[in-house]
């Protein structure tokens, strides 16, 4: 790790930021995939099932 001097907690809280950041943005993303596509699930069965007899 290189010497960040007098700068190091700023830098490392910076990079721990921008993790946690990363982290609830594809935990987000996961959320939201989920969420959608089990939607879509439900609308696709209702289509099929109106459009029987």
């Amino acid at each position: 790790m290189p010497d960040l001097g007098q700068y190091v907690v700023e830098v490392l809280s910076a990079y721990g930021v921008a993790l946690l950041l990363l982290a609830a943005l594809v935990i987000a993303s996961v959320w939201r995939a989920r969420r959608v596509a089990q939607q879509l699930t439900e609308v696709e069965a209702r289509r099929s099932g109106k459009g029987t007899p």
